[in-house]
């Protein structure tokens, strides 16, 4: 590398209601030569910036819609709808999306959740984004079915949700370029997979332990002959080393 090279980054991208903050930590402890940038990006940006090679890496939402991106899945989140705390909702553990029939349920733009046919009756206008819509539940103008994460993400003290038993889910992937899997995302994988320090950073350092562990059996082979003739032989090792009654008193079923 020469002097007017950048060192080494590995950018991260993450959407709304992903919180990395756990992985990031472990990164800086194992590869603290190594920054970690972080890059919030919409669910809807995060795969074009993915396959632009904005990121190495990134949180995405499923799916992404694109064939060029390798993703692992990680995990699926609870769906719940977002209510004012003074709403009947509020008085139940949960609900069903035919509970939600009568009310007006928002559709904002950036909605992350598979819908074959959103619940409740749509409101005149869909809002822009999900932030857009939290404010409109606060003005009373209607509900707000969202993952928990992005609820949590957009708390107020005047709402509160609960959980929809019957609604798709949103899964959240660890994604990258399928044709960039580099070092660097071998190890972010492994941090998120939960690897220890030794088996996400032990790539090159394998085969040199491996052969460190055989070279003494190697050489342990080669002096099992002379060790086996020795008590073969009696108080005569020459005379031992050929003879087959040497050979049989040196059976292990004679020794045991």
């Amino acid at each position: 590398m020469t002097g007017s090279e950048a060192p080494p980054s590995f950018r991260l991208a993450y959407v709304p209601g992903v919180t990395p903050t756990k992985w990031v930590r472990i990164w800086n402890e194992r590869l603290p030569g190594i920054p970690l940038i972080l890059i919030p990006v919409t669910a809807a940006e995060a795969p074009g910036m993915l396959g632009d090679r904005g990121a190495d890496a990134g949180f995405v939402r499923l799916p992404t819609g694109r064939t060029d991106l390798s993703a692992i899945p990680l995990y699926a989140e609870t769906t719940v709808v977002v209510v004012p705390k003074d709403h009947l909702v509020a008085a139940v553990d949960e609900v069903s999306a035919e509970d939600l029939a009568d009310e007006i349920v928002l559709h904002p733009l950036d909605d992350t959740l598979d819908w074959e046919r959103p619940p409740g009756r749509p409101a005149n206008e869909r809002p822009a984004t999900t932030a857009d819509a939290i404010e409109l539940v606060a003005a009373g103008v209607g509900l707000l079915v969202v993952p928990q994460s992005l609820a949590r993400l957009h708390h107020r003290k005047d709402l509160t949700y609960r959980p929809v038993t019957d609604a798709p889910q949103s899964r959240v992937a660890l994604s990258w370029p399928e044709e960039e899997t580099t070092d660097m995302v071998e190890d972010f994988i492994g941090i998120v997979r939960g690897r220890t320090v030794n088996s996400s950073r032990g790539r090159a350092a394998a085969p040199a332990q491996e052969t460190q562990r055989k070279r003494p059996d190697t050489r342990g082979g080669q002096r099992k002959p002379t060790a086996g003739r020795k008590p073969t032989a009696g108080k005569n090792p020459r005379g031992g080393s050929g003879s087959p009654k040497g050979g049989k008193r040196g059976k292990p079923r004679r020794r045991s």
